[in-house]
């Protein structure tokens, strides 16, 4: 079998593709499992609108029916959007039964740099990457974000590290795998929500040009795996850090009092602290998303000159 048996790029992507325009992947995650119904849908449209006012071809990345679909038509869009949690969020270990059984799966991180990857875009933008949870040190409870990006030539333009997250054991592992985090105009790694975590980023870029010149340098040298791109939420939509860190530490009691594992910690985390934030972390997390997507244009761009 080929992989032309699970993989169907968007004609417009295709085309973008083909004569060597800027594409940029995002993941469908964010749409089933991130907001409810219509702001899911609205982000969405919102974020592929954005890349195209920087001048790249948005590639929204979801598995329907078999296939890795590259770019998705509005309609897909909405499907994933009214579904909901209905649909299976949908990591590495997931790919087989999901493409062979020809079900539904709304990609996280890893499954779109993938897709991405398979597709032969090099940049991908997002909210924020999965990592190390709190009390890793018991659960073992580690995203698979993290390996994918140790191995998967794909550029990942983010917010930072979630901050329901261990940001230190996070960046530690991502030391480990050898994953560069490099802030956009920032030396400190921002931490979602906030601007501020406390870490330092590895190196400072302050152009698109130059993450796509030391882009070109990691891959052109065959070193393998891709790379986090911290970029900072507007500093209009930045929530204060103590007020973070108190709504985040009351939703993780009531996560761990219900017993949540796995998959389904992230969503219940996000929606909690939304509900303790009285929807304050749901306009900055949309803000955050669409300034990625912004900058992920712009160094798809750059790569290509």
């Amino acid at each position: 079998m080929s992989l032309h048996n699970y993989i169907e790029i968007h004609p417009e992507v295709q085309y973008a593709i083909d004569h060597h325009q800027a594409v940029v992947a995002l993941e469908s995650t964010i749409i089933s499992h991130g907001m409810p119904y219509p702001k899911n849908l609205e982000t969405a449209l919102s974020v592929e609108e954005t890349v195209r006012k920087e001048g790249a071809v948005p590639a929204t990345i979801a598995l329907i029916n078999g296939k890795f679909k590259i770019g998705l038509t509005t309609e897909e869009i909405k499907f994933l959007a009214q579904e909901g949690t209905k649909v299976i969020k949908a990591s590495r270990r997931d790919l087989p039964v999901i493409l062979s059984q020809k079900k539904t799966g709304a990609t996280t991180v890893a499954a779109t740099m993938i897709g991405a990857r398979l597709a032969g875009i090099p940049v991908f933008a997002t909210g924020g990457i999965g990592g190390v949870h709190r009390n890793a040190q018991q659960t073992f409870d580690i995203s698979a974000d993290l390996f994918e990006l140790s191995r998967t030539n794909v550029a990942v333009v983010c917010a930072g590290i979630k901050s329901i997250l261990d940001i230190g054991l996070t960046l530690e592992v991502l030391e480990t795998y050898g994953v560069p985090v490099w802030g956009y105009q920032t030396n400190e790694l921002p931490a979602f929500y906030t601007r501020e975590s406390g870490f330092s980023v590895d190196y400072r870029m302050n152009t698109p040009e130059e993450i796509a010149a030391a882009l070109k340098a990691k891959w052109e040298t065959i070193i393998e795996g891709g790379v986090v791109i911290a970029n900072p939420v507007p500093e209009k939509f930045s929530l204060n850090k103590e007020i973070m860190s108190r709504a985040i530490e009351k939703a993780l009691i009531e996560h761990d009092k219900k017993g949540i594992k796995g998959k389904e910690s992230t969503p219940f985390l996000l929606a909690k602290i939304k509900e303790l934030t009285q929807g304050e972390s749901l306009v900055s997390n949309i803000e955050l998303v669409l300034n990625n997507a912004r900058l992920a244009a712009q160094i798809a761009r750059a790569y290509l000159k």
